[in-house]
């Protein structure tokens, strides 16, 4: 009998942030939908929105009160311009933050675009037992997070430790 753990697929929502963007041009969100599928997850649901807070507060929130979403991952709207608003939208919705996550990603893409990495303002948290992260835009990016972070942390197989193996206990009071 083999002592190796299966791996446990999530279900997991992409939501593209963008003023411009649509299906057929969208990089980022097809990248991480790739990834993730690629990885053994399931995609349940992609949708674009435009970078309005309430719109990226609703398609968030929709699928925070979702059953069969385990993980939602948002690309654009993390800069810093007058229209970028993803971490405004979806900071109110979080129960916790999971602040190491948007530390290690600056440092990590420090490696890459260096000084630029500034104007990232990536976040993670988690909603309803809902793991929540805001990535940049750039399809360069959604590869970094994905490859160097979100990857390993939703493989219940990772040690020391990962964020799937915490799944049963979120909604404990």
């Amino acid at each position: 009998m083999s002592t190796e753990k299966k791996f446990i697929p999530l279900n997991i929502a992409i939501l593209v942030v963008s003023d411009s963007r649509t299906d057929a041009d969208d990089i980022s969100g097809k990248t991480l939908a790739e990834r993730a599928t690629g990885a053994g997850h399931q995609i349940v649901e992609k949708k674009i929105v435009v970078d309005d807070i309430y719109q990226i507060r609703a398609a968030v929130s929709s699928w925070i009160a979702a059953d069969q979403v385990n993980v939602i991952i948002t690309t654009g709207g993390t800069g810093v311009t007058g229209r970028d608003g993803t971490p405004e939208a979806v900071e109110p919705l979080l129960d916790k933050r999971l602040d190491g996550f948007g530390e290690i990603f600056r440092m990590l893409s420090y490696q890459e675009i260096k000084t630029s990495t500034i104007q990232s303002r990536a976040i993670a948290g988690v909603a309803n037992a809902t793991y929540i992260f805001c990535l940049p835009g750039s399809s360069g990016a959604c590869r970094t997070a994905w490859d160097d972070l979100i990857k390993e942390q939703l493989d219940h197989r990772t040690r020391p430790c990962n964020l799937v193996q915490l799944m049963p206990r979120l909604l404990e009071k």
